[in-house]
């Protein structure tokens, strides 16, 4: 390893010495919602290579999400392969406002955002250099308004290239979905994937096999036209989930061409789309604090109102106060359970209700105090702990 030469000019970005006082720089890459776009979870479609049906599976994810009845998005990253639009049978433009592009809407009320929405023609070739590309796509994340979406699905170029670097870096990606095929060539596909992955820090949903089997109309067998597949292997190898395995189906590719993809309804990506779901129900917590307004209530039964603070990451990101609804043996632990609730914090509580939560998994803070809101953080940040106030009766 060499020292630092005289004429160093303290500029490590642009050296390519490897001395003993040289600093990496730390470069923040991210790029910020339009201030009136709301994004709440972003999952990217990526592949190894091209020809596997990354698009396709891309508009099946996001017609399954919004037919689960979840605001959905779909962000065409592939700039130079754009086929989203022709999918959902869009013709009418995004539209550019003094504020803001609008992103054009399918039949169904999918929000999309291409290339091909803003060319004049669709035939138009995108004929634009490595860097033009990519800041075309963070402008589909910073100039777009994005109006209250549950799920944006990225549908990314394949490869590992210009453009993936730039979402992974720009844009607070949740998840990546791999997709791939059962040729050979699956275990150095999901190889590249998951170093890339790894690398940006990004966790893999799991992985999608499409064309994995043709099954025959006439006699029902199941046909392996690629040969044997490859992906149970490789998802073990890389501790991954196999999310779906979609057969050849001249449907989806009749109705893509046709632009009716959101009347294809095999439901192959609904156990995935439950899965995502799941995955954020997980991550949320809801915290109950039976309290007199801001106050912990010194018995739960009693209360006035139940403080509910929604909780995810560990932070706070949502409250709201509910009267108490009524007082009435196991009513209220009922109650909470139906509005999912998985603490509930209290001055006191009776057996019976501590009983009740037990059975249903709800984890029970008693002996709290003090405000409200102060309580649920203390909680959170491990420094608030059970005692044993259990009330002598059981009738909350």
């Amino acid at each position: 390893m060499s020292t630092k030469s005289e004429s160093c000019s303290d500029n490590c970005s642009s050296c390519q010495e490897d001395c003993t006082d040289r600093r990496e720089e730390h470069i923040d890459f991210s790029e910020d919602l339009h201030h009136m776009s709301s994004v709440k979870k972003v999952y990217c479609v990526v592949s190894g290579k091209g020809g596997v049906g990354k698009s396709s599976v891309t508009s099946m994810m996001g017609v399954t999400m919004n037919k689960m009845g979840y605001n959905t998005a779909i962000l065409d990253a592939d700039i130079t392969g754009p086929s989203i639009p022709k999918a959902f049978g869009i013709k009418e433009k995004a539209r550019a406002t003094e504020i803001g592009i609008l992103p054009s809407k399918s039949q169904e009320g999918i929000d999309i955002m291409s290339v091909n929405l803003l060319l004049e023609n669709d035939t138009d070739p995108v004929v634009w250099r490595g860097p033009i590309i990519a800041n075309t796509v963070k402008q589909f994340w910073s100039d777009v308004i994005w109006t209250d979406i549950d799920y944006m699905f990225i549908d990314m170029p394949p490869g590992t290239g210009d453009v993936p670097l730039t979402v992974f870096q720009s844009i607070a990606i949740d998840g990546i979905i791999v997709v791939t095929s059962p040729q050979e060539l699956v275990s150095m596909i999901v190889t590249k994937a998951v170093k890339m992955a790894e690398m940006m820090k990004i966790p893999i949903v799991g992985l999608v096999e499409n064309m994995s089997y043709f099954q025959c109309p006439d006699n029902g067998k199941k046909y392996k036209v690629f040969g044997e597949s490859h992906i149970d292997e490789v998802a073990k190898e890389h501790g991954l989930k196999i999310l779906a395995k979609i057969p050849i189906d001249p449907e989806i590719s009749a109705a893509c061409d046709k632009g009716e993809i959101e009347k294809y309804d095999k439901g192959y990506l609904e156990p995935l789309g439950k899965m995502l779901v799941k995955i954020e129900e997980d991550k949320m917590t809801k915290i109950a604090v039976a309290s007199e307004n801001d106050t912990v209530t010194e018995h739960f039964g009693h209360c006035i109102n139940f403080n509910i603070y929604d909780v995810e990451d560990g932070k706070i990101i949502n409250s709201e106060s509910i009267p108490n609804p009524g007082h009435k043996p196991g009513f209220l632990p009922n109650f909470l359970n139906d509005m999912g609730v998985k603490v509930i914090i209290s001055g006191g509580m009776g057996g019976g209700a501590v009983d009740i939560f037990n059975e249903k998994g709800i984890e029970v803070i008693i002996g709290a105090s003090g405000n409200a809101k102060d309580a649920a953080i203390a909680y959170l940040d491990g420094s608030l702990k059970s005692t044993n106030a259990v009330c002598d009766h059981n009738h909350d």
